[in-house]
């Protein structure tokens, strides 16, 4: 059995997400394991280095697996994209060491929710963006972002009322640009919890259309309450962009 990397990219409109559940055929680990279950004629594991959420996009996804084949990195990543749907694609696959495990040697990851802040309607692209109805005021989301970065417990922006277990993360980069009308927000962290880049972003829009200010942030991290934190933005606007690894578990 050899233990294969791969970098899988997809559009996750019509899925319930990442995670297998009992509608298996409508996730992406599940549309995954079907396939290369196919090839090898035997149970795969597909193991992710996250849980994107229903509706979620990824360019960067990572995953593991152990096979046993003869076919080289290069011949499953064809196979795959033969029988994977065509808005799932696996970009890259690379024999990996025995041990590396796609969650648990994660380091970080980059995520980047896109807004629509134009006049026009977006027609094309509309499947991947979030529209808000009034257009935010971008240098007061900049400075709410200041008060949100670091290492910080943010119980307020998690999704999960039933989290056991720490809700400390460091988020060390919160960008936002605006390139035309598009508005885009950049994070980059060790982990992040559950719909917490979504609530971020909601957080921060509600700062920009005026309804927080900048520095309530701080109370918002320390009242360590979801109820207290913004609206959760839509899925659609948010792609997983990259996972981190270190050198000696990167396959």
């Amino acid at each position: 059995m050899q233990n294969y990397k791969m970098t899988i990219a997809y559009d996750g409109s019509r899925y319930s997400g990442w995670e297998k559940h009992d509608n298996a055929e409508q996730t992406i680990q599940g549309k995954l394991e079907a396939v290369l279950s196919l090839m090898v004629d035997a149970p795969v594991n597909v193991i992710g280095a996250g849980r994107t959420d229903a509706g979620v996009h990824a360019k960067g996804m990572v995953a593991n697996c152990q096979l046993e084949t003869r076919k080289t990195p290069e011949a499953i990543r064809e196979y795959m994209n033969h029988y994977l749907p065509e808005d799932i694609c696996v970009r890259d696959v690379r024999g990996a060491a025995e041990r590396f495990h796609a969650r648990y040697n994660a380091m970080g990851k980059t995520y980047q929710y896109t807004c629509y802040v134009g006049d026009l309607k977006p027609v094309f692209n509309r499947k991947y963006c979030y529209i808000p109805e009034e257009k935010p005021n971008v240098e007061r989301m900049k400075q709410a972002a200041e008060y949100l970065m670091g290492t910080h417990d943010f119980a307020s922006f998690c999704g999960n009322s039933r989290m056991k277990k720490s809700t400390v993360r460091t988020v060390d980069q919160i960008e936002i640009t605006q390139n035309g009308s598009f508005l885009y927000l950049t994070y980059h962290g060790n982990g992040f919890l559950q719909y917490m880049v979504r609530i971020l972003t909601g957080t921060l829009l509600e700062v920009g259309f005026g309804k927080r200010t900048p520095k309530s942030m701080v109370d918002l991290l320390e009242a360590k309450d979801r109820s207290q934190a913004g609206f959760t933005a839509p899925a659609k606007g948010l792609t997983l962009l990259k996972v981190d690894y270190s050198n000696q578990v990167n396959g």
